[in-house]
């Protein structure tokens, strides 16, 4: 079942996820859009939601270019229901995001995640041939807490990559992460901002100028 309300260009609805309802976002694109967009939050223990200011302005360089842009709460996080399931069946509220995306405007997409978002997202979009480009913001290279994120899985990502991190991240330190986007294959684009911790603090105008650069250099209009 979905259930959805509109406002202006701001599209509010649950999206029928594994674990339940999903609650979601829809910032609507242009009447000819080249491409549909998804975003994923961080971790949803440690305050992440849809609302988080990285996943809001992400959205609108996304959206800037036409794209509309879903934003969802993964499983146990605001209205979504299920449990948080440490990064495991969060890789399914993702794909059902991408099948939604699909359904909706059978367009190529772009995957965008921060943080956790990206640690789960990336997995997913990655290997789905429907996505076309991905996005990683403050790459959690280093253990967090208990949580290690393994990113081998990208050295069969041929897909054009952006990551974009501050050079005070502290859950991605800048050498720790220029060794995992080398070994990566083309194309792919390391952007790091500098005076920026993990959460883009007062840097998000330079987040934003990264994607829309990136977008206009990578991907086709």
């Amino acid at each position: 079942m979905e259930m959805s309300t509109q406002h202006s260009s701001i599209r509010s609805l649950f999206l029928d996820g594994p674990a339940g309802r999903l609650e979601a976002l829809l910032n609507m694109g242009a009447e000819h859009a080249t491409h549909a967009a998804l975003v994923c939050h961080p971790h949803p223990l440690y305050g992440g939601t849809l609302h988080n200011k990285v996943v809001f302005h992400t959205m609108k360089a996304l959206n800037s270019f036409g794209y509309p842009v879903l934003r969802f709460n993964f499983r146990g996080a605001g209205l979504s229901q299920g449990e948080h399931d440490h990064g495991n069946a969060e890789t399914e509220d993702v794909r059902t995001a991408l099948d939604w995306l699909d359904r909706e405007f059978h367009l190529p997409l772009i995957f965008s995640g921060f943080s956790f978002g990206a640690a789960v997202g990336l997995r997913v979009g990655c290997p789905d041939a429907r996505v076309r480009a991905v996005i990683g913001l403050g790459l959690p290279v280093s253990a967090i807490d208990d949580r290690v994120y393994d990113f081998e899985f990208l050295q069969s990502c041929v897909k054009p990559k952006l990551f974009v991190s501050g050079d005070r991240d502290q859950f991605g330190p800048r050498a720790k992460l220029e060794k995992v986007v080398q070994a990566l294959p083309e194309p792919k684009k390391l952007v790091i901002i500098q005076g920026a911790d993990h959460f883009f603090e007062g840097r998000l105008r330079e987040l934003r100028e990264a994607i829309e650069g990136w977008i206009k250099e990578s991907i086709p209009q």
